[in-house]
């Protein structure tokens, strides 16, 4: 029987030869990821009332990424607890600040084909970049795990989403995440797994794959995957881990799809979605001259070392306006020290960017950086519901980093066209 990739995956986790599109079947986990907010402040009670153990500590991750630096007491406390908790059942994989959870797993090469993995956080499905099967849970199923290393799932089905062609210069994979929001809406995909695919998808690098899959929770979507290939295995050498056989993780040619969607990257143009939802996607244009208060490069989705240098290809020779703040904070440690090795951050920073610690940071609405009633702000992160950044009056707009950027010299919402092919501000 022809099968798709998650399909394989869910199949060789529950121990059969085959799984079909609504069987409800047990899988084993091969590894669990939590962090410092959903984490062991909710799941230790549980585990407590139980009175039980973590099934196999070594195959548990935990990140500290939403309450870093501590603000306050309580975030303090929280951290204190997630630490303890750590040590005290013996994790030895556990990334104390040292950046967000869905971009340090990977960076470490813990995230292989063919995995089935889970993760305390709606924005899990980012490691289907890698070739996985990874999706995001509550507290009380991750406790069921934690015990017995298993979890159950109603096999979902698969809508297949090719890009072919090109994306132009000034456009990247968030670009086609808003897009797709505003073309599937934000439940188009509801509780199936979406699998991008495509030369323009081929020709990513992993950071842009993990977008895509990243973003893959704003269309309701299960997962998203994109099958492993040489891409895939050489990114997981160089942050050793070992990919296996990647040929291996690859769905059927005749598999059946619940639908396929086709688009060409080279017709698409830069996108910024309005307050306060992804779908209200359309062209930069439809939003040009909107005035901004913050810019902010930031979050799993839109602060990897990749994103970083499209800012700072915008950025270079230019200055932020006056009055407008233009925020970045690294997806991870390792990102800022790779950004300040290459010259990055000194481009960013000399065009009047403010650097801020690594973590999720005003994304989540946590720490530095939220915004105050009625202020404007155009974001490179996932997420601009009501209230999410700050204050519930406030109105954030999603972009490209390119067009964060290219906002923050001119104060308004920009084409980042306008700067990379050479034209004045």
């Amino acid at each position: 029987m022809a099968r798709t990739l998650a399909e394989k995956i869910i199949a060789r986790a529950a121990g059969q030869d085959a799984v079909t599109p609504g069987d409800i079947v047990t899988c084993a986990v091969d590894l669990a990821m939590m962090h410092d907010s959903g984490g062991p402040r909710r799941v230790a009670p549980i585990l407590e009332s139980l009175q039980a153990k973590v099934w196999d500590a070594g195959k548990i991750v935990v990140a500290s990424d939403h309450y870093v630096p501590a603000v306050d007491a309580e975030s303090a406390a929280i951290l204190d607890l997630t630490r303890k908790w750590v040590a005290d059942n013996g994790i030895p994989n556990f990334y104390d600040m040292q950046g967000i959870c869905h971009v340090v797993v990977p960076e470490h090469g813990h995230l292989l084909p063919g995995m089935f993995v889970v993760g305390g956080d709606s924005h899990s499905p980012t490691g289907g970049a890698f070739g996985c099967f990874m999706f995001g849970v509550g507290a009380t199923e991750m406790a069921g795990v934690l015990v017995t290393g298993e979890t159950w799932i109603k096999v979902p089905e698969t809508i297949l989403v090719r890009w072919g062609g090109r994306l132009g210069r000034g456009l990247s994979a968030k670009d086609i995440m808003l897009f797709l929001c505003h073309r599937l809406g934000m439940g188009g995909a509801e509780y199936r797994v979406v699998q991008y695919a495509g030369d323009a998808v081929e020709g990513l690098p992993m950071a842009e794959r993990m977008t895509l899959c990243n973003m893959a929770a704003e269309l309701g979507a299960q997962t998203g995957i994109i099958a492993p290939d040489a891409v895939t295995a050489d990114h997981i050498r160089t942050n050793g881990g070992d990919p296996g056989d990647v040929a291996s993780w690859q769905g059927d040619a005749d598999a059946t799809f619940h639908a396929v969607h086709d688009f060409d990257a080279g017709t698409l143009a830069p996108q910024v979605a309005a307050p306060h939802s992804p779908a209200n996607a359309a062209a930069v244009g439809d939003y040009e001259n909107v005035a901004v208060n913050q810019a902010y490069i930031g979050a799993c989705t839109g602060a990897k070392a990749v994103d970083l240098c499209m800012a700072a290809a915008v950025l270079k020779g230019n200055r932020v306006a006056a009055g407008v703040r233009l925020l970045v904070a690294p997806a991870s440690t390792r990102t800022t020290a790779e950004a300040a090795a290459d010259g990055t951050l000194a481009t960013l920073t000399e065009a009047g960017a403010i650097l801020m610690p690594s973590g999720c940071g005003a994304c989540a609405g946590y720490g530095a950086g939220v915004l105050a009633e009625n202020e404007a702000c155009i974001a490179s992160t996932a997420r601009n519901f009501k209230g999410r950044m700050g204050a519930p009056s406030a109105d954030v707009y999603l972009a490209s980093p390119y067009t964060v950027a290219a906002s923050a010299i001119r104060g308004r919402i920009s084409d980042p066209r306008d700067f990379l092919e050479g034209r004045a501000p």
